[in-house]
């Protein structure tokens, strides 16, 4: 049997793997079954799918290969991804292309206001590629998509995931005066894996772009992945420094690895685990606590735009327990 057969072999029963950069990690570990999720069917699903394709928007449910998105398109809902759908960045967890994006489109506010207003939705999220190549690193287009979105659908509540714009205060600024009801911006991991895992990002100019969200007056979010590597310690003081930062909404969930060319997971953190973070989370002062083994950002997001909403619902397990 040739060499190139063994290692084939060997391969599809997740044998050995040693790693020296992104392009050799580890097979795939095999899902507990606390992570599996049904397949996206129904006709709701099927007109948010159609949506999409025909105003050509990008979606962080699709690049983002969310766990989710069946759940979600489902129930009439979807997260837009604005700015393209290459970003400049290469963060070892994510699964969207990293590269030169395209030009701007600037007719792309109108298109994600006309189909927010067609999806007849309550509620929507809107993120975005970084696009550290723009000056104004697409704060522009963000308050343009805002504040289209805004005046297409004033029922709709809206929350913003934004990038940290290099810590420009003016680019943040520009979120701030187009008022979505909802600001987050993802802090990932503890501070000693931000390197590895958000290679041109800085643990603390994240923190400090959610203190300038907070001191603006907006209600403010962040997130966390686990089963990267992280202590229990560095994710309770990660939770800490985002209390510090003024942050109000907070969601915890389990990393998966996109494709082998992405961080391996370290380990499947136990649902038990998950729960105990939401009781620390609260404990700390957070508003809300988003914590489980499928949460992603914007999952549940409609509940995070509801100051004491979470809390309530947390005291009130507390009395009946």
């Amino acid at each position: 049997m040739s060499d190139q057969i063994m290692k084939e072999l060997e391969e599809l029963k997740g044998g050995s793997c040693h790693t020296s950069d992104r392009s050799e990690t580890p097979q795939f570990r095999q899902k507990p079954n606390w992570l599996r999720v049904k397949l996206p069917t129904g006709e709701n699903y099927k007109h948010v799918r159609g949506l999409v394709d025909t105003h050509k928007l990008h979606t962080i449910c699709e690049s983002g290969n969310c766990p989710n998105m069946g759940e979600c398109w489902g129930e009439g809902t979807a997260t837009f991804m604005i700015l393209g759908n290459v970003c400049t960045r290469s963060c070892g967890f994510c699964a969207v292309a990293t590269g030169r994006p395209e030009a701007v489109d600037w007719d792309e506010p109108q298109r994600v206001a006309e189909a927010i207003y067609l999806m007849k939705v309550k509620h929507a999220v809107i993120t975005s590629v970084d696009r550290d190549e723009l000056k104004d690193g697409g704060s522009i287009i963000w308050y343009n998509t805002i504040k289209a979105v805004k005046t297409l659908n004033p029922d709709t509540t809206l929350e913003t995931l934004i990038p940290d714009f290099k810590g420009k205060q003016e680019d943040i600024q520009r979120v701030i005066d187009a008022a979505p009801e909802v600001v987050s911006h993802n802090i990932e991991t503890v501070e000693r894996l931000t390197r590895q895992v958000r290679i041109q990002a800085k643990y603390w100019r994240s923190m400090e772009t959610l203190k300038i969200l907070k001191n603006g007056g907006m209600r403010t979010k962040s997130g966390i992945m686990l089963g990267l590597g992280e202590e229990k310690e560095e994710v309770v003081q990660t939770m800490k420094d985002l209390r510090n930062s003024g942050v109000d909404v907070i969601t915890l969930g389990q990393y998966l690895q996109p494709t082998r060319k992405h961080l391996p997971v370290i380990r499947f953190v136990h649902p038990d685990e998950f729960a105990e973070l939401r009781e620390i989370g609260y404990t700390l002062g957070f508003d809300y606590v988003e914590s489980g083994p499928l949460v992603r950002s914007s999952y549940h997001s409609d509940k995070h735009v509801i100051p004491g909403y979470g809390r309530k619902v947390w005291e009130k397990e507390k009395e009946l327990a």
